[in-house]
């Protein structure tokens, strides 16, 4: 333990000092490159404004000897750029900078120079042929040129020596930083060898640790295994014995509770014929109630059978079964259904599970979906049946689907008990498609044949 607390005190104190030599290092080479940047484009500035300079002098020359307006072009294009160069050339220099005395020179020659222009532009326009001609010829001109080429140097001087002196800087953080960055790769190397030689000690042990965690690890893989067969086979046995329950409570309310409420409507109906002409206003609207109120319950009675266990399922097929739920759930809830069925050869337990996908499906549809149409789609394969229900409802994100949410978890269950496969997809504003792959039973081989006896001649 003092040997590993010694190393990551060196650790510690190698990756400080790593690190204060990078930063100053980068401190002063950013600073100096910030300089060299600046000093680069306040070259490009001055040599910027020489050469429109030069542009307005050849433009107002070209213009005096030939008289072609079109010379005037790139001379006002010239004058127009001066000024705006001269204003970031002032900006350029922080007051009081020695610079300053040079640019402010700088600029009362380019406005002399430009008065000259200006001048011999506005004779040569007014036709004074002799006026400007006497300024082209004298040496006013080539004396301003001369000045500022000579003050624009000398601010090209002074940044070329001042991006020297900044260039100077980065070589000298460069070089800091290798003799300290070498530096401190000797103590990591000093504190890596400490590491290596504790490590070594360690690494027995280590091993033994990791087998004894892989040995538990692989029990509890094991464990886990076997625990979530033993819940799937239970969870399908409980759905297995929920749907015998259904069936017989479906069969319970047919048989027991159908034949109450129809025996009661047939004694309701005798004692409207036996009361006859003695039959009240008030009687007979309470008989009439009476009547309705046998049938409300006698409706509600089937309903709830063809919750608990449709009947058309067992009569009509799966088929039809699913034409008669899609139509009745579009009349409760007013959502286009859209069925495209075919028909499948299937037992009654795969035939349950689809109608049971199915129904769970459009509950959710009315729930939460908000759909306009749902489209549902039933096809036959040679070995499976694929089931697809698709809605153009507000989808959701299956990524952040909630843990209270069973009843994608109970399909696919559902599905996947039968040797299917469950797919769901779905994204916000992109509507929901939940699709079911089944297997068909395997159609027992027929047993071969026994060879007919042949009877023997007599």
């Amino acid at each position: 333990m003092p040997r590993v607390g010694v190393s990551l005190i060196l650790a510690a104190f190698a990756a400080l000092v790593l690190i204060g030599i990078n930063e100053t290092g980068y401190l002063r080479s950013r600073d100096a490159l910030t300089e060299i940047d600046g000093y680069t484009r306040t070259r490009s500035d001055v040599s910027r404004l020489l050469q429109h300079v030069l542009d307005a002098e050849t433009g107002s020359r070209g213009y005096l000897l030939t008289g072609d307006p079109r010379y005037l072009e790139p001379y006002n294009a010239a004058v127009a750029e001066i000024g705006q160069n001269l204003d970031n050339l002032h900006k350029t220099y922080a007051p009081g900078a020695p610079e300053l005395a040079t640019v402010s020179e700088l600029t009362r020659n380019i406005q002399r120079k430009l008065a000259e222009m200006d001048m011999s532009v506005r004779m040569r326009k007014q036709g004074n042929e002799d006026a400007w001609k006497f300024v082209l010829m004298t040496d006013i001109g080539k004396e301003h040129m001369d000045a500022i080429r000579a003050q624009a140097a000398k601010l090209i001087n002074s940044a070329t020596s001042k991006m020297e002196a900044a260039q100077d800087q980065v070589e000298q953080s460069l070089r800091f930083s290798r003799i300290g960055i070498a530096a401190v790769a000797l103590a990591g190397l000093l504190a890596f060898y400490l590491y290596l030689r504790q490590t070594t000690a360690l690494k027995l042990a280590g091993e033994q640790q990791q087998a004894v965690l892989q040995q538990e690890r692989d029990l509890l893989e094991t464990q886990v295994r076997d625990r979530t067969a033993s819940l799937a086979e239970l969870a399908t046995h409980l759905q297995q014995v929920r749907e015998e329950e259904r069936g017989h409570l479906a069969r319970e309310l047919h048989d027991e509770l159908g034949a109450l409420l129809t025996a009661a409507k047939l004694d309701v109906a005798r004692l409207k014929s036996k009361l006859g002409a003695a039959n009240t206003p008030d009687i007979g609207q309470r008989l009439q109630h009476l009547t309705e109120s046998l049938n409300s319950g006698i409706a509600l009675k089937r309903r709830i059978i063809e919750d608990l266990r449709p009947s058309s399922l067992s009569n009509l097929g799966l088929t039809a079964a699913l034409e008669i739920l899609a139509r009745e759930f579009a009349e409760r809830s007013g959502i286009e259904i859209v069925c495209t069925l075919e028909t499948a050869e299937l037992d009654e337990s795969r035939q349950l599970t689809i109608y049971r996908l199915v129904q769970e499906s459009l509950t959710n549809v009315g729930k939460y979906a908000e759909a306009k149409q749902v489209d549902i789609s039933l096809r036959d394969y040679s070995n499976h049946v694929e089931v697809e229900i698709k809605d153009d409802g507000k989808g959701f994100d299956t990524r952040s689907a909630r843990p209270s949410s069973h009843g994608i978890a109970g399909m696919r269950h559902r599905v996947e008990a039968a040797g299917g496969r469950l797919t769901v997809v779905s994204r916000p504003g992109n509507g929901t498609r939940i699709a079911a792959v089944l297997p068909k039973p395997v159609a027992p081989t027929p047993a071969p044949a026994a060879p007919a006896a042949t009877a023997d001649a007599t």
